[in-house]
C-alpha cells in the first residue's frame, strides 16, 4: 500500500462562520467551521491539494468559504447549521486524465510519453529516467547506426528489465534494407514495444513485427506479443494504422516462412497499432496540422474503424505536438486523448542527447522562431521537418540545397559562381571533397546507394546535399562551436509555449530542466486545471492568485497526488 505523505496548508480559519447566504446553490455542506479556509492562499493549497476533496462554499460577507472535509448533500433540504454548496471536486489523480487502459496495458503511472527525437537524442539516460518515473520514452534510433541501435537495445533490456520503454522504427524508403534490419534487431533483442514514425504506408518490416509470435492462448483469445504506437497526421495513414495487416503482405510472410498460414489468419483479426500519436504542429516531421482540428478528426476515425472491425481491444489515440503546458494537455484530454506525448520539450532537458549550446538556444526559444526545411531521409520527395531559426542559419541554407536540386540535374550543371559559394559557405570544403566523405559513409551504411549514384549524376548531387542536412542535427547534438550556425534543431512552437509559461521561475533555467520535473508540472497542473474549470462549470469563479501554477520540484508535486494513483 503507498505511504500518504500530508502536506502543510496554509492556516484555516478558526473564527466564528458568518451566517448563511439564500442564494441558489447545489446542496449543502456540514462539518467544522473551525476547517474552512478563507484567504486565497490558503484556498489556493486546497485546490491544489489532489488528494482532498474540495468544497466551495457561499457565506454572507465571503466570497468563497473553501473545506476540504466534511459531508456535502446535493440537493435536499438543508442542515440547520448547514452552508449552501457552490461547488465540489472530487479528490484526483493526473493517472485519470487520459484513459486509464493505456497506463495498465504499457505499465504505466501516468499516460504520458516521451517521443523519439532521431539521433538518440531520446537518449538512453532519458529512457531510463522517464522509466524509473512511471513514464512511457521512446528511444531515438532513426538516424543510427545499426551497432548504436544494438548497443541502445542490450543497454536498455538489461537495466529496465521488466519497466516499460519502447524504440523507433521510422520510415526508410531511401536506405534499402536498413528498415528490415532494424526489425530484425528488436525481434533478436525481445523489444516488445515501438514507436513508428514518418511513415507514409505500411511497409512488410512493420508489419513482419507487429505479427511475429502471434497466438491463440488457451482461453480463445489472440494473443500479440509486439505492440507498435504509430504516429500520424494524416487520415490516410491513421487509417492504414487502425486497420488488419494488408492480405498481401501476410500472405508475403507465410511465403516467406516468417509466419505461419495460422498466424496469418489471426493478424487478420487485429490492427497495426492499438494505439496511435496524432502529430499536430511539432519538431520533425510535421505536416503543421492544428491539433484543435486533427485530434477529433482522427478520434470519429477511431471510432468508426472500432465499430467496423469490432476489436476486442479497443483503439487508443493520443496527442502531440503543441503539449508543453498545464493548459495544452489538458485541452488535449479534454478533446478525448487517452495519452499525450512531448518531443521537443525533452529535447529541452538534461537527459537528452543534445548539447548544452543546444539546450540554451532552445530555452531562449519563442514560438515564431521555427521555420520549416528539407529533412534528410527524404530529400529527394520534398518533405519537410520543422526546426528552430533562432539562431542557426541551417534553415535557409538547407531550403537553398533544396532549390538548386529542383533547378539542375547534376553538381556539374550547377554555375562555376553558385558552386563556390556552396563550398565556402555551407560546406566549408570542396564538393569534389565531400563527395569523398560521402562516398565513405554509404559504402558502411548502403553500397547500393554508390551504385545508383554514379549512373544518375542528380542522385550523386542529393547525397552530396545530404551530406550537410545530416551531419548539422549532429553538429548540434555534439556541440560543435564552429558549426552552430548551421544546426539542425528539431522544434515546434510548443518550446515557446514552455518558455513563455516557465519564465521567471527556477524552470526558466536550462540546467533545471530533466524530463520528470517536466514531464510532472505538465500532468499535475492538467490535473488541477481540470478540476478548476469543473468548479467554474459550476460556476465557482477565482481570483488569478488562487487558481495561478508555477512549476514545482518534484517532491512537492509527489505530496499532493500520491493517494491520487496505485503503484
Amino acid at each position: 500500500m503507498t505511504q500518504v505523505t500530508q502536506i502543510p496548508l496554509a492556516k484555516k480559519k478558526t473564527t466564528e462562520v458568518p451566517a448563511t447566504g439564500t442564494g441558489p446553490s447545489l446542496g449543502w455542506w456540514t462539518g467544522d467551521n473551525a476547517a474552512l479556509f478563507e484567504n486565497d492562499p490558503a484556498i489556493h493549497d486546497a485546490i491544489f491539494n489532489l488528494n482532498k476533496p474540495v468544497y466551495v462554499l457561499q457565506s454572507q460577507g465571503q466570497e468563497h468559504l473553501v473545506a476540504d472535509q466534511g459531508l456535502a448533500v446535493i440537493g435536499g433540504e438543508p442542515e440547520a447549521d448547514g452552508l449552501p454548496l457552490a461547488g465540489f471536486s472530487p479528490a484526483s489523480s493526473p493517472r485519470q486524465l487520459g484513459d486509464t487502459s493505456f497506463c495498465e496495458d504499457h505499465g504505466l503511472r501516468f499516460p504520458y510519453m516521451c517521443g523519439s527525437m532521431a539521433n538518440g537524442i531520446a537518449s538512453i539516460g532519458l529512457v531510463e529516467a522517464a522509466a524509473d518515473a512511471g513514464l512511457l520514452a521512446s528511444f531515438g534510433a532513426a538516424g543510427l547506426m545499426l551497432s548504436e541501435i544494438e548497443n541502445a537495445a542490450a543497454h536498455l533490456t538489461k537495466s529496465l528489465s521488466s519497466k516499460p520503454f519502447c524504440f523507433n522504427l521510422i520510415f526508410s524508403p531511401n536506405e534499402k534494407g536498413h528498415e528490415d534490419a532494424v526489425v530484425s534487431l528488436y525481434l533478436k533483442y525481445g523489444i516488445r514495444l515501438i514507436e513508428t514514425s514518418a511513415y507514409m504506408k505500411l511497409t512488410l518490416p512493420a508489419v513482419r513485427y507487429r505479427v511475429h509470435g502471434i497466438h491463440q492462448n488457451q482461453a480463445g483469445e489472440i494473443e500479440t506479443p509486439n505492440r507498435i504506437i504509430a504516429k500520424a497526421s494524416r487520415v490516410e495513414v491513421a487509417t492504414k494504422w487502425f486497420s488488419p495487416p494488408p492480405e498481401k503482405m501476410l500472405a508475403q510472410l507465410v511465403a516467406s516462412g516468417d509466419i505461419t498460414e495460422e498466424q496469418a489468419s489471426l493478424a487478420a483479426r487485429i490492427p497495426m497499432a492499438q494505439d496511435l500519436t496524432v502529430e499536430a504542429d511539432s519538431g520533425g516531421h510535421t505536416d503543421n496540422r492544428p491539433a484543435i482540428t486533427l485530434l477529433p478528426t482522427i478520434i470519429a476515425l477511431r471510432d468508426r474503424l472500432q465499430k467496423e472491425f469490432g476489436y476486442t481491444t479497443p483503439l487508443r489515440v493520443g496527442a502531440a505536438g503543441g503539449i508543453a503546458t498545464p493548459a495544452s494537455a489538458v485541452a488535449a484530454f479534454s478533446m478525448g486523448a487517452a495519452y499525450v506525448l512531448t518531443g521537443t520539450l525533452n529535447q529541452a532537458c538534461m537527459e537528452s542527447g543534445s548539447s548544452d549550446i543546444v539546450r540554451k538556444m532552445l530555452a531562449e526559444a519563442e514560438q515564431a522562431d521555427v521555420a520549416m526545411a528539407p529533412a534528410v531521409d527524404m530529400f529527394e520527395m520534398g518533405v519537410k521537418l520543422q526546426v528552430l531559426k533562432r539562431g542557426t542559419m541551417f534553415a535557409m541554407r538547407g531550403n537553398k540545397l533544396y532549390e538548386l536540386y529542383r533547378a539542375y540535374d547534376s553538381i556539374d550543371a550547377i554555375p562555376e559562381k553558385e558552386r563556390q559559394s556552396l563550398e565556402k559557405i555551407i560546406f566549408k570544403a570542396s564538393l569534389t571533397d565531400i563527395w569523398q566523405l560521402t562516398r565513405d559513409f554509404f559504402n558502411e551504411r548502403d553500397p547500393e546507394q554508390i551504385v545508383k549514384a554514379n549512373q544518375d549524376p542528380k542522385h550523386k548531387m542529393a547525397l552530396i546535399f545530404r551530406w550537410y542536412l545530416g551531419l548539422s542535427s549532429r553538429w548540434a547534438n555534439t556541440g560543435d562551436e564552429a558549426r552552430q550556425v548551421d544546426y539542425q534543431v528539431w522544434c515546434g512552437p510548443s518550446m515557446g509555449a514552455f518558455n513563455e509559461w516557465t519564465r521567471g521561475s527556477w524552470l526558466a533555467e536550462p540546467a533545471k530542466r530533466n524530463v520528470v520535473t517536466v514531464a510532472l508540472n505538465i500532468l499535475y497542473g492538467a490535473a488541477v486545471a481540470t478540476r478548476i474549470n469543473s468548479l467554474r462549470n459550476q460556476g465557482v469563479k477565482f481570483s488569478v492568485q488562487v487558481t495561478h501554477f508555477e512549476p514545482l520540484e518534484v517532491q512537492e508535486i509527489e505530496s499532493r497526488i500520491i493517494e491520487g494513483h496505485k503503484q
